[in-house]
């Protein structure tokens, strides 16, 4: 069965980078899009990024240029770089993909979260 399992999340202070993965299977990774998303204490969960099967990217309009989204072909992991963080990243990280769409990141299977708190 599909699944996503991310990890990396951590307390960082405002400035700081952290690197999450999404550890992917059950499908062929490489074959799909896969997307973060993330839900802040109080808010609607959002879309971060989204990377397709051609190695296409979308960036939410507040990560562009601090966050990348890429993917390791020879096991399927998909990252998220996250640098320059802010505050307003603190947030419960999620990865989710339909297993199938190449070019859309679908939301029909969804790992537990992994948790960024940015704070001084």
């Amino acid at each position: 069965q599909v699944q996503l399992v991310e990890s990396g999340g951590d307390l960082v202070q405002p400035g700081g980078s952290l690197r999450l993965s999404c550890a992917a299977s059950g499908f062929t990774p490489e074959l799909a899009a896969i997307g973060w998303f993330r839900q802040a204490p109080g808010k609607e969960r959002e879309g971060v990024a989204c990377l397709g099967s051609d190695g296409g990217t979308y960036y939410v309009d507040s990560v562009k240029g601090r966050f990348t989204a890429s993917r390791d072909k020879n096991n399927g992991t998909v990252y998220l770089q996250m640098n320059n963080l802010k505050s307003d990243d603190t947030a419960v990280y999620y990865c989710a993909t339909d297993a199938t769409n190449r070019y859309v990141c679908g939301m029909e299977y969804w790992g537990k979260g992994t948790l960024v708190t940015v704070s001084s």
